[in-house]
């Protein structure tokens, strides 16, 4: 499976359930909290009837780094949480995404947002080398 351009990546070899929990405690210790949890699987099958993977969307906020975007451009609401996502891949490998702030708030061609998109991102990647060093990069 390709890499996306938006996205930072992780591959972990961990089931499902666990690199969800080692997705949750590394965004904590970047200071990102879980404001929104949306489980794809259960959503699909109660909305359209149909068999999914195991998928979630988690909606990460650092509140010092929320309230400096806000503060500078209130529209920027509309690019936040950062989504991060964690899916089954296959037997034993799970896969673990964070949005790029750097590329997301890119189309908002604000100076003021460049440095509070970098923390994000320094943030989000430092995150994602944890998820990958505690569960294992394939």
């Amino acid at each position: 499976m390709s890499e996306p351009a938006y996205g930072i990546v992780r591959r972990v070899a961990v089931g499902y359930d666990e690199a969800v929990e080692l997705t949750r405690e590394a965004l904590k210790e970047q200071g990102f909290g879980v404001l929104t949890e949306i489980d794809v699987k259960a959503t699909l099958k109660a909305k359209l009837d149909v068999d999914f993977r195991p998928y979630v969307i988690l909606g990460a906020c650092n509140p010092q780094l929320a309230y400096e975007a806000l503060s500078s451009e209130p529209d920027v609401g509309l690019m936040l949480p950062c989504n991060v996502v964690v899916y089954e891949e296959g037997p034993g490998v799970t896969r673990v995404e964070a949005i790029s702030p750097m590329t997301a708030l890119g189309v908002v061609e604000s100076a003021a947002l460049e440095g509070v998109a970098s923390q994000a991102e320094a943030k989000l990647q430092a995150a994602m080398e944890t998820v990958g060093e505690r569960g294992g990069v394939v």
